[in-house]
């Protein structure tokens, strides 16, 4: 009976891990132009896209150059957010790197820069839509819906709602924005810059040479900026129609496809939901079977003695 009851638990406790086990990337959030003392630069809870968002607007002090109500004793000409697909949390600590350069580039930004704050566990999963919109959702909601920047500027490769955006078709496009803002910027005014990697530019495009060409772009520019980087290595592809099937299958062969992308579309999903449904009811039916095998182990007399009367 205690093995069984060992196997049970056993099976219990592998359920829990699976059904908790969630894919984070890291965020890194940084500006060398912003002076701001924090009691930790690195936070080590879980969170969500949401809270990511948060954090990002109350620890470093976004709401103070994005929110129409507040001003900013520090002005930030552009703020920058990259929302990249090539890191999970793993790769910040570990030896095996899906893009090293990537990493040094983050790593070197956060320790030389006069205020950085660290995010390793960041769950990209959302609930309805795609990370980039639940950040400017967000963003919007600790504003009270009246976001000050300037202009909001975005990629062709980011998929958020439809609003009145500039978008930015490539690198050079964004190259361009960058010059034009500080040629006509306002002094206190701030505006935003969303980069998607997901899909930007070229298939052969390395995130890590898109993004510290970015960085460059702003250094040469001479504009002052705050950036958050954050991987969404929940689903790296979410919109697929930006990757025509044909083009899948004439650069398959040669081999210049990379495994970031595959998709998974409708159809997948509705597998991929039935297989795991088969699967939990797998776990449960041998659960079901173990406890019925333990009842039936217990040896119980049939027939009890009547007793006799004194």
């Amino acid at each position: 009976m205690k093995k069984y009851g060992l196997v049970v638990a056993l099976i219990v406790a592998q359920i829990c891990f699976v059904m908790s086990f969630e894919s984070t990337g890291p965020a890194f959030m940084w500006s060398p132009h912003i002076d701001l003392e924090l009691a930790e630069n690195v936070n080590y809870q879980t969170l969500s896209s949401k809270d990511l968002a948060r954090a990002v607007m109350s620890e470093g002090s976004w709401s103070n150059i994005m929110c129409e109500s507040k001003s900013s004793h520090q002005p930030i000409d552009l703020a920058v957010v990259f929302v990249g697909k090539e890191l999970q949390s793993s790769d910040i600590s570990g030896k095996v790197k899906s893009d090293a350069s990537l990493v040094h580039l983050l790593k070197d930004s956060f320790t030389r820069s006069n205020f950085s704050m660290a995010y390793p566990y960041v769950s990209a999963k959302v609930k309805e839509g795609t990370l980039e919109n639940s950040l400017l959702g967000e963003f919007e909601e600790s504003c009270d819906q009246k976001l000050g920047v300037g202009s909001i500027a975005i990629t062709d490769s980011c998929s958020v709602e439809d609003k009145q955006f500039s978008k930015l078709s490539d690198m050079h496009s964004v190259q361009e924005y960058v010059a034009s803002t500080m040629e006509k910027r306002v002094n206190g005014q701030t505006n935003l810059l969303v980069v998607c990697h997901r899909g930007f530019s070229s298939l052969k495009t390395v995130e890590g040479d898109v993004f510290s060409e970015l960085i460059s772009s702003l250094d040469k520019s001479g504009a002052k900026y705050a950036v958050l980087y954050v991987s969404d290595s929940y689903n790296p592809i979410q919109d697929p129609s930006s990757y025509p099937l044909g083009r899948f299958l004439a650069e398959a062969p040669s081999g210049n496809v990379s495994l970031d992308s595959v998709f998974c579309n409708g159809v997948c999903q509705i597998k991929k939901s039935l297989l795991e449904a088969l699967f939990v009811s797998i776990v449960l039916l041998i659960i079901l079977i173990s406890g019925l095998c333990c009842m039936m182990g217990i040896d119980s007399p049939t027939r009890f003695e009547v007793p006799q009367e004194s």
